[in-house]
Parts: C-alpha cells; sequence; structure tokens
C-alpha cells in the first residue's frame, strides 16, 4: 500500500502550486475538484442521480454548475442532498485512483480534507498554509472575484489556526522557491521514515 499524504489548505493558501511540486517530482496527484468535474461532466457518474432531483442542472448530458449554484442559494437543504450524492463517488474516484498507483507515495489534493473527516484515510496529512493578508490579496487578484465571494468560501472552510492544529505537517507558502525545497524535503522525510 502507497503512503497515501492528504494536502489541504484553504483557498489562496497555494495549495495547487504545491500539488504542483509533487506531481513534478514524480508522485501521484487525486485532486478533488478534478474528480467532480469528471463526475459532472457527459456521462459522468453524478448525473443521472442530479438529473432525477433536480432536471434543470443538467443541460447537454452534463451538470450545469451555473444551475446548481443557483438551486444551492435558493434551498438551505439542497447543498446536503448534493453532497450525499457526490461524496460516495468522489470517494469511489479517490479509492480506484489509489488502487492504480504504483508510486510509493501518493497525494490526495483535498481541499475540505478535514471539514470532511478525510484525513481518516490518510497516514498523514498536510496544510498549506500563508499570511491572511497574502491569501485575501492572491484571492481577491483572481478574475470576478469579490469580498463577498471570499467571505462565503471562508465561512465554508474550517479556520487556519484549527487546520494548523490538526495538520501532521505545515508548509507555509511565503514563496515558490521555499515551498518548492519544502516539498522535496517532505518527501525525502517521508521516504526516510518508511525505510527506517
Amino acid at each position: 500500500m502507497p503512503y497515501r499524504l492528504g494536502l489541504t489548505g484553504s483557498i489562496g493558501m497555494g495549495k495547487s502550486t504545491t500539488a504542483g511540486f509533487f506531481a513534478a517530482a514524480g508522485l501521484p496527484v487525486w485532486d478533488a475538484d478534478a474528480a467532480v468535474h469528471r463526475l459532472y461532466a457527459r456521462g459522468g457518474a453524478a448525473v443521472a442521480p442530479i438529473a432525477a432531483v433536480w432536471p434543470q442542472a443538467v443541460m447537454d448530458g452534463a451538470v450545469d454548475r451555473p444551475a446548481l449554484k443557483t438551486i444551492i442559494a435558493a434551498d438551505d437543504t439542497a447543498l446536503s442532498s448534493i453532497e450525499a450524492i457526490v461524496h460516495p463517488l468522489v470517494a469511489t474516484d479517490r479509492a480506484d485512483f489509489l488502487a492504480k498507483a504504483s508510486a510509493d507515495i501518493v497525494v490526495f489534493d483535498i481541499p475540505l480534507l478535514f471539514e470532511k473527516g478525510t484525513e481518516v484515510e490518510m497516514d498523514a496529512t498536510l496544510l498549506v498554509t500563508a499570511p491572511a493578508a497574502l491569501q485575501r490579496a492572491r484571492v481577491m487578484a483572481r478574475d470576478g472575484m469579490t469580498d463577498a465571494q471570499f467571505q462565503t468560501i471562508l465561512s465554508r472552510q474550517m479556520p487556519d489556526v484549527e487546520k494548523r492544529a490538526r495538520a501532521t505537517h505545515i508548509i507555509e507558502t511565503l514563496s515558490m522557491d521555499a515551498a518548492g525545497a519544502c516539498v522535496t524535503a517532505l518527501v525525502a522525510y517521508i521516504r526516510k521514515a518508511r525505510n527506517a
């Protein structure tokens, strides 16, 4: 069984960039967001069950994400109902990825790792973090991002201080060079510990 490293971090912390460093080091990286996109795409496993409940959320054989957002905004119970459909499918996708992996370390990029309790499936967790002012500057630089959207996203994510308390490892992404060096060091550390 490969070593399972759960990678997480709130919006704007540099998680995707850090995941890229692991991929560049030759490690397989499973991306939770990409898995959801596959499930929502034409022929994806989530399309039929979502269409059965919200036919207006499916267009041209794929889940229409803006339509789904509209449904969630209008109905307080919709998000939990959608999650009840999608999360088991995401878990299956993750298990399939792990079963096919031949590497000694597999990285799981999961934004809501702690929020959804998925850390129990991991051998260790890595939190990618940055100071709040830097996080805000990164997020607000994104096209179309508003302060209200940023606050809504933050409200759905566990506070960074709580994630720090739970994480096995922490990387601060003050600079990309430093973050890359930390990834290299962490991979070496995990391999050494496993072979000890």
